[in-house]
């Protein structure tokens, strides 16, 4: 859930050195320009290299992510009409253009200058897809230096027939906390992701099921606090871009030192919702090693000060491990370290997702409930996660296991157009 920072300035350029330029830094192939709602076929016999330990170059000249304002500027310095932004601006996140070559409202110089340029949309290809019994799915997204992220759509319908579509969305490229029932800590951890690269998987989503998001959770892969800058890019342009309301977004933490301060200090209308698995230190450091750095008391004073802050409400979250931390007088140790730091807590048991591997097991479903009934009784407001998408590995990281560690070897160009390419459903 990482430390590298980026920049979300973008290059402009003057319309003759604009139009001189040629992209440096990356080279934007037919396959990583495939359509965001194809599927590529993996073959499970692929060869995979090292992990590199440099970070990726942060290249600015990504379309997705940007403002309205900014997309205008970029029109005006290209030599156009600033209304050309406007329709770029619609273009990326109304229609979902995936190639500057779709945006076919725009002038061919326009489109030409700015692919010679070297800006491009920033949307990547979906690799493998998992279709649920349940409705759910799980994408694993293919990034331009072949790695691989997943992000999970849930679709909820409601008595009156609407549909609720929650995109759950990765951070990073694996994870570095490695907390010990997390399937994503098992497959090791890569980098942070680009704003545009956290963006895109809630377009990705809305693609597949032709719907629109109506929730975010950043809850899929990496500590979202580790990378926040780029996670709060993309809040805001989820919010005024795609528009998806604050208080639909939720931003969730295994905790950070001194991050809960800083996310508070912008005053945003999201959850943020806390991971704490423990209602004790050293149960905690057990089952999440980071915890040795930031102790609970630390947390829960954050947790205090972040309403204060913000008016918002913290809610908690606690994967319930059979035998580990699921017990009657655990629950009421929880309620009563709650009840010291404050009122108004939630908190949301997340029945344990089994995994490949680990010796954690899901409770019973009369444990679970005994659980939620001891907090209520101790006057701790508690709901249980309905469990989602357990025949697609919709559990954070099992899907990506499943393919891969390591970064894919990019296809030799002639292999390119041999691949299987399919609708995904």
């Amino acid at each position: 859930m990482i430390t590298t920072k980026m920049s979300i300035l973008q290059n402009v350029c003057s319309v003759p050195l604009a139009r001189s330029m040629r992209p440096r830094f990356f080279t934007v192939s037919a396959s990583a320009s495939a359509s965001a709602s194809t599927t590529i076929t993996p073959s499970r016999n692929l060869t995979v290299s090292p992990p590199s330990s440099r970070a990726p170059h942060i290249d600015s000249r990504v379309l997705l992510g940007m403002s309205e304002q900014e997309l205008q500027q970029l029109a005006v310095d290209f030599g156009q009409q600033s209304y050309r932004g406007k329709q770029v601006h619609h273009l990326i996140y109304k229609r979902k253009a995936k190639e500057i070559q779709d945006f076919s409202h725009l002038p061919q110089a326009f489109r030409n200058d700015l692919m010679e340029a070297g800006w491009r949309i920033g949307r990547s290809p979906i690799y493998h897809s998992v279709t649920a019994a349940d409705g759910t799915v799980k994408l694993l997204i293919k990034l331009e230096d072949n790695r691989l992220i997943e992000t999970v759509g849930i679709p909820v319908k409601d008595e009156k027939g609407s549909m609720r579509l929650t995109a759950c969305v990765s951070s990073q490229v694996g994870c570095p906390l490695r907390c010990s029932f997390c399937a994503t800590g098992k497959g090791g951890y890569s980098r942070n992701l680009q704003r545009h690269e956290i963006i895109e998987q809630v377009l990705a989503i809305e693609d597949i099921f032709k719907h629109r998001v109506t929730n975010v959770v950043f809850m899929g892969m990496g500590e979202p606090m580790l990378n926040l800058k780029s996670v709060l890019d993309a809040h805001r342009c989820l919010n005024k871009d795609v528009q998806i309301g604050q208080r639909m977004i939720t931003i969730s933490t295994v905790g950070v030192p001194n991050t809960i301060k800083k996310l508070a200090s912008h005053k945003l209308q999201s959850t943020l919702a806390v991971s704490l698995h423990a209602p004790n230190q050293k149960l905690r450091e057990m089952i999440v090693p980071s915890a040795k750095s930031y102790p609970l008391d630390a947390i829960m004073k954050d947790c205090r000060d972040y309403f204060a802050e913000t008016s918002r409400r913290v809610s908690f979250e606690y994967a319930l491990l059979a035998g580990v931390n699921d017990s009657v007088e655990q629950a009421a140790e929880l309620a009563e370290l709650l009840h010291e730091w404050g009122r108004g807590y939630h908190v949301n048991l997340i029945p344990f997702n089994p995994i490949e591997g680990s010796d954690y097991r899901r409770p019973y479903k009369k444990a679970v409930l005994a659980f939620a009934g001891a907090l209520e009784s101790h006057k701790i407001t508690v709901s249980i996660r309905q469990t989602r998408g357990l025949d697609a590995s919709a559990a954070c990281g099992q899907l990506r296991n499943n393919f891969q560690k390591n970064p894919l070897l990019a296809e030799p160009d002639g292999e390119k157009s041999q691949l299987n390419v399919a609708v995904a459903c």
